[in-house]
């Protein structure tokens, strides 16, 4: 059985999404491929979720209708929680 990688993903880590993701508040948006950073870890040790900050350029490419969805919804479209099968460590 693999190990699994949650003690190198700390704080600070940069990330990419993996392929075949969406969007854990509107499904029917794919992340795949946004970048970011871990801005933080919540929950329990064991299976953490990751507070993630979109960086710029992810921004950037955000279609209107996430970003309006988010705002609606009084999410913060900067950032997402995703679990570590979620994404990668660049």
């Amino acid at each position: 059985m693999a190990k699994k990688t949650t003690g190198k993903i700390s704080p600070g880590t940069r990330i990419r999404v993996k392929p075949g993701i969406s969007a854990p508040e509107l499904p029917d948006v794919m992340i795949e491929g946004w970048t970011g950073v871990v801005a933080e870890l919540s929950g329990p040790k064991a299976s953490p979720k990751y507070i993630i900050e979109w960086d710029g350029e992810t921004q950037d490419r955000m279609s209107p209708a996430y970003t309006a969805h988010c705002e609606t919804q009084g999410l913060l479209a900067s950032m997402a929680c995703l679990s570590i099968d979620d994404f990668d460590a660049l």
